[in-house]
């Protein structure tokens, strides 16, 4: 294997590990709860805590990668993986388990900030197929982690042990994500990194920082806010809100439509050179919004599984075509540009998204109760599972099922809103953009000279 197709294998081995701790973290969120005796915000809270310290440092190591080196800064980022891992398996309390996050954030941050300017490096004359492919692997970490964390949930019997063996499955299930990190050290051990595009371009690190300062760039950044949201929220909190809409467990779903995003990324490079990037763009905007509507009204599988369809091919090209217009526009900004988009986008998620889609449906939930159901399930703010487990009437149990679907419902319907204004936000872009190249043509044409004729040409 050589030099570039390793690195750029293992830098795909570095987006699968830190996709399975996303499709893991999806399926035990219901156990923080438990584990934890938090509420549904505060779990979010917990596992999206940390993001700060992943925002920092992937701004902060887009910034300084050429000055630390690609090499090194992908040694911290598994390093910090596994000492995240390993916190979060054993934490004591709320705390404790959002500094193990910390550490996974520090991780995906630094990952980020190396893996997106090395495939630029790598592969220059086809960044967006590239990135594309790269980006794929987010999708196919989901899916082997997703069907991974199912299989041993089935083949081990842990929803049907004893609850002393039970609480601790969750912790079994994280370990998974260390095997794509071993491999993915293997990769790199011993491996020369290339330059960035920018120093080999010679361009200084002053006209780098002034990149991020163009109007356009901005207005990327703040639709990467919400393509990110639209993408990412709802799958972190799919595992628990399926399961509230039609009884099956979520981190299926999740398998679905990661594996269909997986393999339109893989495959979809000759689609996304032939139309341009706002179109697809505005397609997915389009897609992804009907899907999340559709969803939050879905009633039995089918219905699930086609909306989920609709939602999967939508944001299946959101953050690789982002990330790729960025690079092909801002060549002068380097790793720099595509760490502020990327940081950007994760801390929205994690302080925003993640918790606030917690907080409507924690809102929601207590909304839809009959206040005679509430006054037996409600303390503190919070449903409490022990009290509803032990209701004696059905109907009760019932009604708080039912509350929990609507606030699953209306909470998706809220991120559906986002892909709305994402939608107008792409075509205004698209038709302005249109305009412009006119305007442009009809400039050239003004001033450019006759043409020449033989008497004129013979003088």
């Amino acid at each position: 294997m050589g030099n570039r197709r390793r690195l750029f294998v293992a830098s795909c081995a570095a987006l699968v590990a830190s996709a399975m701790v996303f499709s893991v973290c999806t399926d035990i969120m219901g156990d923080f709860e438990r584990a934890f005796s938090l509420t549904k915000a505060e779990a979010g809270q917990a596992v999206s805590w940390g993001a700060i310290g992943g925002t920092i440092v992937l701004f902060v190591g887009g910034a300084l990668l050429d000055l630390v080196g690609m090499a090194r800064v992908f040694w911290l980022a598994l390093t910090a993986h596994v000492v995240g891992l390993g916190m979060v398996i054993f934490a004591q309390g709320f705390w404790s388990l959002a500094v193990g996050w910390l550490f996974l954030a520090v991780s995906g941050g630094l990952t980020h900030a190396v893996i997106n300017p090395l495939a630029a490096t790598l592969y220059p004359e086809k960044k967006t197929q590239v990135f594309t492919m790269l980006h794929a692997w987010w999708p196919g970490g989901l899916v082997l982690g997703g069907l991974i964390v199912y299989g041993l949930g089935a083949a081990f019997g842990l929803e049907s042990m004893p609850e002393a063996i039970r609480n601790h499955g969750w912790q079994i299930k994280m370990t998974v994500p260390l095997v794509p990190t071993a491999l993915c050290g293997l990769l790199i051990l011993g491996q020369r990194f290339p330059q960035t595009e920018r120093v080999k371009a010679g361009v200084s690190m002053g006209a780098m920082f002034r990149e991020a300062l163009r109007p356009m760039f901005l207005l990327l950044v703040f639709c990467m806010l919400l393509t990110a949201s639209v993408e990412l929220g709802p799958n972190r909190w799919v595992g628990v809100f399926i399961k509230d809409i039609v009884g099956i467990r979520g981190v299926l779903m999740l398998v679905y439509t990661s594996g269909l995003m997986f393999l339109v990324r893989i495959f979809g490079g000759p689609v996304a050179s032939k139309i341009p990037s706002l179109g697809m763009l505005i397609g997915s905007s389009v897609l992804s919004g009907l899907g999340l509507l559709w969803l939050s009204y879905a009633t039995g599988a089918v219905t699930l599984f086609m909306a989920a369809t609709l939602f999967g091919i939508g944001v299946c090209y959101f953050w690789p075509t982002m990330l790729a217009a960025t690079a092909e526009r801002f060549p002068k900004g380097g790793a720099f540009l595509l760490a502020v988009q990327g940081a950007a986008a994760g801390l929205f998620v994690a302080y925003v998204t993640v918790p606030g889609m917690g907080r409507t449906h924690d809102k929601y939930t207590l909304k839809a109760l009959p206040p005679a159901v509430a006054s037996l399930v409600v303390v503190d703010g919070r449903i409490e599972q022990a009290r509803v487990d032990a209701l004696a009437s059905e109907a009760d149990k019932t009604a708080v099922q039912q509350a929990r679907r609507t606030a699953s419902g209306t909470t998706f319907r809220y991120v559906a809103a986002m892909a709305g204004v994402l939608t107008a936000i792409f075509t205004v872009m698209f038709l302005w953009g249109r305009e412009a190249a006119r305007a442009a043509q009809s400039r050239d044409a003004a001033v450019a000279p006759p043409p020449r004729t033989r008497e004129t040409a013979s003088g």
